[in-house]
């Protein structure tokens, strides 16, 4: 065993090695000279490389699969071929001879297996890098599914730590991911998100966590779990039959409505976010079941990340500013999550969400030719590696749970509106907070009611954006000489009236909302005194 494990370190670090030094001598080699004709040499290398880290997560498995996993999401550092190489990475793996899992199981039993089951299927109906799912029948006739740890994979996933910590101190003292990645901080992230995968109790009470807390979302159910025939590595669920969630064929014979289907999907998604606790961390296809009623099974909470309150009421602003078209409140957002370095440049960023969530809404993403969606994403992509654009560490199992989750939701259906199902949630979750006492503030209250003003929450930066703006300044100062006095102090107390009528107005909405009975009534009579006195200024004026 010993000598399985120096051999996992060392294929896993030379390998490493080899792509540094490919890189260091590529980038060298062509420093100051960069050419079209360069960059075509550069995908030709790094996919090149791509293909041998596959070849090599394929054949040794371990740890190795879920960092492919994990790369595959990191636009902002691997390259896009590298990235399109192992998005199809999946876990898993060939799977052991059906004579050692029994010994396996019969161990953590204690008794021979055909104490407590009538029926063991012969082969696993799954295999993965960690464990192995066996179908069986208990002695009372109840089908249950059997999940068997890999013998000696947690020696495995030990060994596969130490080359990965071995290739965290080469990548930060001879590459320049270390100015991108939190290396110390993703490689802990790795440890408690990855190893507590070999701990099928710690997946047990996941499983009955989400279960209790998605009780009452209708079309969507958990396997129950047998604690008395589960062990550290050995868990005993239910058996529950279903599809694999993108297997459309399997939901065009049953007549499931895929938009309902993959809004459903979403909101239980969502619900996971927004309340903050835990997220299920691998959200693929294999781990979400479909009935043929079209009932979802969520299974397999062996990756599981968690988010806190503060965190989750970040993303809520993000989410919210992209609802609300408000993107500097989307980039706060980003910078409170330390995915914006202090230097950047927000005026780009803002730019550039603004152009992709205008082009979902139209449908210009799907309806655009290729050449025309490719620039954009191109675009994007340049951004991010010019921008200091980083995913934080503990974000690093959050961000590849997304982009899984949206992949099965692509594949579902192509046109969801995400941003349509997101709406009234978001603002009911707001509702909800307050009511409850939670931690949402009056600031995040006033927030939300001038985003759902509408229109008119712009027209006090209107107002602002005519006094700044150079041109009419310009010609208002011109202009100036010929209005009489009394003109321009009406056209003044006029400005200035709408001004308070504004926030008089957005006072008021924030009583309401806050049941404050004396700033009601103060903010209320303001309000009408100002409109009164912006009435009767505008027709002296005319």
């Amino acid at each position: 065993m010993e000598r399985i494990t120096l051999y996992r370190i060392f294929r896993i670090v030379w390998m490493s090695v080899k792509f540094f030094v490919q890189v260091t001598f590529f980038q060298r080699r062509y420093k100051g000279r960069w050419t079209s004709a360069t960059d075509v040499k550069w995908e030709k290398l790094v996919t090149k490389q791509a293909k041998e880290y596959k070849r090599t997560a394929l054949k040794i498995g371990g740890l190795m699969i879920k960092m492919g996993q994990f790369l595959s999401t990191r636009a902002d550092i691997m390259p896009p071929s590298f990235i399109a190489e192992l998005e199809g990475l999946t876990d898993r793996v060939p799977s052991v001879p059906r004579e050692k899992a029994l010994v396996l199981l019969e161990e953590e039993w204690n008794v021979v297996h055909t104490d407590y089951l009538s029926f063991l299927s012969d082969k696993p109906v799954a295999s993965a890098s960690i464990g192995e799912v066996y179908k069986g029948t208990l002695l009372d006739g109840t089908t249950v599914a059997i999940k068997i740890q890999r013998p000696d994979i947690d020696r495995i996933l030990r060994a596969d730590f130490r080359a990965m910590k071995i290739v965290i101190w080469l990548a930060k003292k001879f590459t320049s991911f270390g100015k991108q990645i939190d290396f110390n901080l993703l490689y802990s992230e790795m440890v408690e998100t990855i190893g507590a995968e070999l701990n099928f109790l710690q997946e047990l009470r996941n499983g009955r966590q989400f279960a209790e807390r998605f009780e009452d979302m209708p079309g969507v159910v958990f396997p129950v779990y047998f604690d008395e025939l589960s062990t550290r590595r050995v868990l005993v669920m239910e058996w529950i039959e279903g599809a694999r969630v993108t297997d459309l064929a399997f939901i065009e014979r049953n007549g499931i409505n895929r938009r309902v289907l993959s809004e459903r999907l979403f909101r239980l998604f969502l619900e996971q976010v927004l309340d903050g606790g835990q997220f299920h961390a691998d959200p693929h296809g294999g781990n979400i079941l479909l009935k043929p009623d079209g009932t979802i099974v969520l299974i397999d909470f062996g990756m599981v990340g968690s988010i806190s309150q503060s965190e989750s009421r970040s993303v809520l602003k993000v989410v919210e500013g992209i609802i609300f078209k408000q993107y500097d409140q989307v980039l706060d957002g980003l910078e409170e999550l330390r995915f914006l370095l202090p230097n950047a440049d927000r005026r780009l960023l803002a730019d550039s969400i603004s152009r992709v969530v205008a082009a979902y809404e139209s449908e210009e993403l799907t309806q655009m030719d290729s050449f025309v969606v490719d620039r954009l994403l191109d675009d994007l992509r340049l951004i991010v590696r010019t921008q200091p654009v980083q995913l934080p560490a503990e974000f690093a199992f959050f961000g590849r749970a997304v982009s899984t989750f949206v992949g099965v939701l692509h594949v579902l259906d192509p046109k969801v509106d995400l941003l349509a199902i997101a709406k009234p949630r978001v603002m009911e979750w707001a509702s909800m907070q307050k009511e409850n006492g939670g931690v949402f503030s009056k600031e995040d209250v006033l927030r939300l009611a001038l985003n759902a003003i509408g229109p008119l929450r712009q027209f006090p930066q209107k107002v602002i954006t005519f006094l700044e703006e150079p041109t009419r300044m310009r010609e208002y100062q011109m202009g100036r000489d010929t209005l009489r006095r009394d003109e321009r102090m009406l056209l003044q107390t006029r400005m200035f009236a709408g001004i308070i009528a504004i926030l008089a107005m957005t006072s008021t909405l924030f009583s309401i909302w806050t049941a404050h009975e004396p700033l009601l009534i103060t903010s209320a009579s303001i309000f009408i005194i100002s409109i009164w006195v912006f009435k009767s200024k505008n027709r002296k004026i005319k």
